[in-house]
């Protein structure tokens, strides 16, 4: 029993979803191989070599894998899904894009989302927003699973030193093409993978709000920014920030609510997180139910308070 990972990486590093999706490969058992499939990715693919637990990195390198596109990705993964019996993705954007495609190929089920592995064939995944947990079984012969990086601890990024394989990448499928990327630079850390993450919600009333109130907090405690569903569509929040069901998942070591009412759209984002604090003046608001701390104030008053005392 073989398991294959698919690394997501740019080129040059591996992306922090990939070390946690390699962690439910060695849950399952047997040996642990990752796909590195891009385009100059000699870098991308040392650096799988090092990460504890793999036996072996597959190296693809080529023109038509340059930007993760995600047919020419699907069509290198099948091209050596036969010696797996498992392949595993993390459960983002890219994976999502993915995974799905290969488990249409191969004519299998796939497993969405797993946040524990209970046997080879067994798996715990959320269901109705993280309100209840199901056991699924996959009976198909391959298995195609998505995991959630926040159910499983990553495993260490260096300390292996596995061999690394070069295989052939497969021809452009002329599908579709890369036309752009514009990506958003900014000095804090990646909400995914933030220790600590600051988050507003529609009670900050205005873009201009929640800038004043949350960034100063977010620059003292050195943390990611996050938003509600709610304080994205009303525009005060950028897309990107979105935690939540339809956003981002995250599990920091602290997540602070700032005049988040907790819909459980967004409690299926962040309840994961170690200590939860909440900012509130609705003493009835639902975020209170998985705050270790909650605090039932202006936030207007509050965070300025707060800041000062960081």
């Amino acid at each position: 029993m073989t398991t294959l990972v698919i690394a997501e990486h740019d080129n040059a590093s591996i992306k922090g979803a990939t070390l946690n999706t390699v962690a439910a490969a060695a849950a399952i058992g047997g040996d642990v191989h990752v796909l590195v499939a891009g385009a100059n990715a000699a870098a991308a693919a040392q650096a799988a070599a090092q990460i504890a637990g793999v036996s072996k990195v597959l190296h693809a390198d080529g023109a038509s894998l340059e930007n993760g596109l995600a047919e020419n990705l699907t069509a290198q993964v099948l091209a050596v899904a036969d010696a797996y019996s498992h392949l595993l993705f993390p459960a983002t954007s890219n994976g999502k894009n993915v995974a799905p495609r290969v488990a249409a190929k191969l004519d299998v089920a796939q497993v969405s989302d797993i946040t524990k592995v209970v046997s080879a064939d067994t798996f715990e995944r959320p269901i109705y927003a993280g309100n209840a947990i199901a056991t699924v079984q996959a009976t198909d012969a391959k298995k195609v699973i998505t995991v959630r990086a926040t159910g499983f601890d990553a495993v260490a990024a260096t300390g292996g030193s596995a061999a690394v394989e070069s295989i052939a990448a497969v021809a452009d499928s002329g599908k579709s093409s890369f036309v752009s990327r514009e990506v958003s630079k900014s000095d804090r850390p990646e909400l995914t993978a933030a220790k600590i993450i600051v988050s507003g919600g529609r009670a900050l009333g205005s873009e201009e709000k929640f800038q004043e109130v949350i960034t100063p907090l977010a620059d003292k405690l050195g943390a990611a920014i996050g938003a509600s569903r709610a304080a994205v569509d009303a525009g005060y929040a950028p897309n990107d920030l979105q935690v939540g069901q339809t956003g981002k998942i995250v599990a920091p070591d602290l997540y602070l609510a700032l005049g988040i009412s907790g819909a459980i759209q967004h409690l299926a984002g962040m309840k994961d997180s170690k200590v939860i604090v909440a900012v509130n003046k609705d003493e009835e608001a639902p975020i209170f139910s998985v705050a270790d701390y909650g605090l039932v104030a202006d936030l207007f008053a509050a965070v300025p308070e707060l800041i000062e005392k960081v």
